[in-house]
């Protein structure tokens, strides 16, 4: 009996110290962000002013802090790399995983952006979409299409695509990696069977290998979604929301409310909304993949 608790103790001893980094890193600032959202607290004065759950009908309600616009650009970010990063990601994971020549290559280029700096990668963009020398109208010009030059990060209609642009490219790699190890881990013999059969490869992908990799696809679905949501630095380095809040989305204007309009009660509030939306979305992307045993 005491060496069981001896050997307990000695366990609890080994991880209190990751125990006590994780509450302080991670749940502490939570509770405290939780705490701080019901009082209209500025940085200078007492946090007295208790104001209950205002900030958060504020949040929802008045059009002047503009959450519901900024976190429907998340949404619509959300969508674009469920629908269309993840199936190019998909599609190179399955095409790689087919021993191709160059397949460590290929790797290698794909998954490069993502080891890239964000501000680095939201220079390089800033280069590509300058109106004057970018590439992007430079290659306009030279195809003869004066009329399709715009200055991108600039109006409202095109700084929203602008933005997305880079975000889905930057992350395609990650998406491929993830699946492309998914597929490589898929039993040979499954796939030498349906061949036997007489499946083409489309069909094997399409009832073998996707299915077999759901797991992968189900972790990759919520990684999009939530980064979508959690999305700061590279729209911060392309537009820092503007212009006009057309790139608006929470993280920016979060930033806005501490530092710009020093409201850190509504700050925090945006905060715990987004924590309360990652966890929501994370729990109904885990739903819909569930499958029964």
């Amino acid at each position: 009996m005491k060496r069981t608790i001896g050997y307990k103790l000695s366990i609890f001893a080994f991880l209190l110290p990751a125990l006590i980094l994780f509450i302080g890193v991670l749940i502490a600032p939570i509770i405290m962000s939780a705490y701080y959202s019901f009082f209209n607290w500025k940085v200078g004065y007492p946090l007295t002013d208790f104001i209950g759950v205002k900030n958060y009908v504020e949040l929802f309600t008045s059009k002047s802090i503009g959450f519901m616009k900024a976190l429907g650009n998340s949404l619509l970010l959300a969508l674009l790399s469920v629908f269309i990063q993840l199936p190019l990601a998909l599609l190179l994971a399955l095409k790689l995983g087919k021993k191709i020549p160059g397949e460590r290559a290929f790797l290698s280029v794909y998954f490069m952006p993502v080891l890239i700096s964000t501000v680095v990668i939201g220079q390089l963009w800033l280069k590509i979409y300058n109106p004057e020398y970018g590439l992007l109208n430079v290659a306009l010009r030279s195809l003869g299409l004066e009329s399709w030059t715009r200055i991108w990060l600039g109006t409202k209609e095109t700084a929203l695509g602008a933005c997305f642009v880079p975000i889905l490219w930057q992350y395609v790699g990650y998406h491929m990696l993830l699946m492309y190890a998914g597929v490589k881990g898929v039993p040979p013999e499954l796939n030498e069977a349906a061949m036997l059969d007489g499946c083409t490869e489309s069909q094997v992908n399409r009832y073998i290998i996707i299915p077999y990799i759901k797991p992968i696809l189900r972790v990759s679905v919520i990684f999009a979604v939530t980064g979508s949501l959690k999305s700061f630095d590279l729209i911060y380095v392309l537009t820092n929301g503007g212009p006009f809040h057309a790139t608006e989305v929470p993280s920016t204007l979060m930033i806005s409310m501490l530092f710009l309009r020093n409201r850190y009660g509504m700050g925090s509030t945006i905060a715990v909304m987004l924590i309360i939306l990652c966890f929501a979305f994370a729990l109904l992307i885990s739903l819909a993949f569930k499958e029964e045993k």
